[in-house]
């Protein structure tokens, strides 16, 4: 266990209290204590002055009071008393760990226990809340995972997938591909709609370049028969096999009931 702790130990710098502005800087290894200060102030004296540096044993600073005094004066009694821990050997192994790791070790507990853990600090916290620990969950406790959950998850957090019941995320599933399907739809509409302009202003600049043969351009517009059989209003079920009767005009000759 000892391999998986990191040097420095622990770590931590800021300014003092006031009326004191001068700048500290603690740092803890696994053999000594080391103190640091830079002095901060508008005096012509200080201006000269060098940053200063104590270092001594994790048993020296356990022996040393003036220096506990410092420690608690500019971080609190909490920083000089988890010191004071690290000095006596007693490491917090966990907090060392890294992240994939502790999210291994934390879903081998009980949601109630995850709970519990996430309020002893704020990296446990951010842990207990992650993306990463609720898909692991899911993964876990589902034998699969098929792409749409996957898909799915994308858009809610994995979370809400852990708590949702398999009725619901068909459910959801079953709406998600509804609104995929009418999306696709919407942009084949929206292309067919293109496509129906661009024609139109086709068949408008080739009326304004053939000024002599508006009548048939008012004819293709209206959906009459005209020598090339095509109508415009019903292009879309056009059969190119049949061939339909000619409509009847003022110039055909229909026979006249008595």
């Amino acid at each position: 266990m000892a391999s998986l702790l990191t040097d420095p130990l622990f770590e931590i710098s800021g300014r003092g209290p006031p009326p004191n502005n001068h700048f500290y800087s603690l740092s803890v290894t696994k053999s000594d204590v080391i103190w640091r200060w830079w002095k901060i102030s508008p005096r012509i004296v200080d201006r000269n002055s060098k940053p200063g540096e104590l270092k001594e044993s994790h048993q020296d600073f356990l022996d040393d009071p003036e220096l506990q005094r410092d420690v608690s004066m500019v971080f609190g009694c909490q920083i000089l008393q988890y010191t004071k821990a690290l000095c006596q050997g007693c490491y917090d192994y966990l907090e060392h760990l890294s992240d994939s790791l502790l999210l291994r070790i934390i879903n081998y507990l009980e949601l109630e226990d995850v709970g519990q853990l996430a309020r002893t600090s704020r990296r446990f916290r951010q842990l207990c809340g992650s993306e990463e620990f609720w898909e692991q969950a899911v993964r876990q406790r589902c034998n699969t995972v098929s792409s749409e959950v996957a898909s799915l998850a994308l858009e809610v957090g994995w979370r809400s997938i852990f708590f949702t019941s398999k009725l619901q995320l068909q459910k959801l599933i079953s709406r998600r591909k509804q609104k995929t399907e009418g999306q696709q739809e919407g942009h084949v509409s929206h292309s067919e709609t293109k496509s129906e302009e661009s024609l139109d202003e086709s068949l408008g600049t080739s009326g304004s370049e053939e000024d002599s043969h508006t009548g048939i351009i008012s004819e293709l517009s209206l959906g009459a028969d005209t020598s090339t059989d095509f109508d415009t209003s019903s292009c879309c079920d056009l059969d190119p096999d049949h061939n339909p009767e000619p409509e009847a005009s003022s110039d055909s000759i229909l026979p006249v009931p008595d």
